[in-house]
């Protein structure tokens, strides 16, 4: 009985700890003092792991000189105040662009690869999850190539997303001259600190002019070819302009805290001829390229997926390349960094809900906001604004998807209008508000983006780039089925109990 007590009373000391701490969020206080209850000790631990405040710390990337950043008058009203709102959060103000929007795998990698081969000085490239698989080996065999021509590369990759990346390829891109270097990496003292902390990045930056963000990663998954996975939507965006020097800003901060990789011998691989005498090939498609394995399996998939991704937006495979669009607009570039005290994208988010007058579109792949999210949403409808919320219909992890259905009966109530995305996987994320103001980057609507990952979105103004991606989102809508109220009243007691004890684990997701 002893024990019993002085564990009792521990784990009251180590609640007390958690609630001194967390003053300032006491819906983050009140579940994981639940989880203290549920799991006595063993939570706390739990808490220390993940909440532990990052050790890297720096200044928020932000100019002096974005005050007097304004648009044109010939934007709405809600655009101005918005933009003017953001002015503070941004990394180097209000700029002009040229943007192109990428709503598929294939589209992208052909876009990039096309870019990569065009370089002439510098490549740099941070992703949080880049796979050593068909997509992986042929861009960074490219990456190779470049490097050997003489282009300065540097390479960003998480520690936990791409931590199955093997050594063997890093030693390749290393002694063809490319500088590698692994963000917070699974290894002391990393792994007691800030293994929770990731790069959620998804950034491209080539020759300071030209540059690449978004949601896709480097993996076969994301051409939609890989058969265990079946069908992926996403969105990612091409820049051309000034306006790359954020997304470069960005990229140096994460590199000048990241990990140099560790080799403990410098291997001459055999295969190192090889690589010269056998270049990348030129700008063959995409689809080509990518063979899921097994000759069985790919007699059955190959021509499935490539009808699919092809009709995507009602033009041929083969033509993807041959009509890319730029699009004019201007943008504000915003990272979310652990490392300070302002949720920059939590806080750019709620800025454009309280601030729309006409239309929300929500597209995300994972939706597990805070309170004040949800309140500033409940508070757009109670305008007159349409809030349409887009969410896939099966949501990996499961845990995710249960959270993610305590939010939706509140939403319905007050007038949201929300889609269960069913054509297969949906990673997009976007904002598109009153057809003029559009945000697209890596962040989701979770606590994780917005208080444990870095994160890079923009913020567009331009009304053929919230055209464009407000067709896109009618088109899913048609692979979409409406959520009712009654489809959630009709789950049972057991599911709903499931669904609510994955809420108490938000912080966590």
């Amino acid at each position: 009985m002893v024990w019993i007590l002085g564990l009792y009373l521990l784990n009251t000391v180590f609640m007390l700890i958690i609630a001194v701490r967390e003053v300032r969020r006491p819906a983050k206080a009140l579940n994981w003092l639940t989880i203290g209850l549920i799991l006595p000790v063993i939570g706390f631990g739990l808490y220390l792991s993940t909440s532990n405040p990052v050790r890297i710390r720096r200044e928020r990337l932000t100019s002096p000189h974005n005050e007097s950043d304004t648009l044109p008058v010939s934007f709405s009203r809600s655009a101005s105040v918005i933009a003017h709102a953001l002015r503070h959060l941004t990394v180097h103000g209000l700029r002009p662009v040229r943007v192109q929007i990428l709503t598929n795998g294939i589209e992208t990698y052909e876009n990039l690869i096309k870019s990569i081969q065009n370089a002439q000085r510098t490549i740099d490239l941070e992703y949080y999850i880049y796979r050593d698989d068909q997509i992986g080996r042929r861009i960074t065999d490219l990456l190779i190539e470049r490097a050997k021509a003489g282009v300065r590369i540097r390479f960003l990759r998480d520690g936990w997303g791409s931590r199955k990346f093997p050594q063997h390829q890093i030693i390749r891109m290393m002694n063809a001259g490319i500088e590698c270097r692994t963000f917070f990496p699974m290894r002391f003292p990393w792994v007691l600190s800030n293994w929770n902390y990731r790069n959620h990045c998804k950034n491209v930056v080539i020759d300071g002019k030209e540059a690449f963000t978004g949601g896709i990663n480097v993996g076969d998954e994301y051409t939609g070819l890989k058969p265990n996975v079946g069908f992926w939507h996403d969105t990612h965006l091409r820049m051309v302009g000034e306006a790359t020097v954020d997304l470069q800003t960005v990229f140096d901060a994460h590199w000048n805290i990241a990990s140099p990789e560790r080799m403990k011998t410098r291997i001459r691989w055999n295969t190192k001829a090889e690589d010269t005498k056998k270049p990348i090939q030129g700008p063959r498609h995409i689809s080509q390229n990518i063979v899921p394995p097994g000759r069985d399996v790919l007699s059955k998939w190959s021509a499935k997926w490539s009808t699919e991704l092809g009709t995507m937006d009602g033009t041929d495979v083969s033509t993807v390349t041959s009509t890319e669009t730029l699009q004019k607009a201007y943008v504000q570039t915003l990272e979310g960094n652990p490392g300070i005290p302002t949720q920059v994208i939590r806080q750019a988010y709620f800025i454009c809900l309280t601030q729309a007058t006409q239309t929300i579109d929500i597209t995300t792949p994972y939706f597990v906001p805070d309170a004040d999210i949800i309140m500033a949403i409940k508070t757009a409808i109670a305008r007159g604004v349409r809030v349409r919320l887009l969410v896939p219909r099966h949501v990996s992890p499961k845990i995710v998807g249960s959270a993610s259905r305590t939010y939706y009966g509140e939403l319905l109530e007050a007038g949201v209008q929300i889609y269960l995305y069913n054509k297969g996987m949906l990673h997009a994320k976007l904002m598109i508000i009153d057809g003029e103001i559009a945000e697209v980057g890596a962040a989701n609507y979770d606590m994780r983006s917005f208080r444990l990952d870095y994160e890079v979105c923009e913020v567009f103004y331009s009304a053929d780039v919230a055209r464009e991606l407000t067709e896109q989102f009618e088109r899913d809508l048609t692979d979409s089925v409406p959520l009712h109220i009654e489809d959630l009243r009709q789950r049972s007691l057991s599911q709903r109990i499931l669904d609510q004890g994955a809420r108490l684990l938000s912080p966590l997701l």
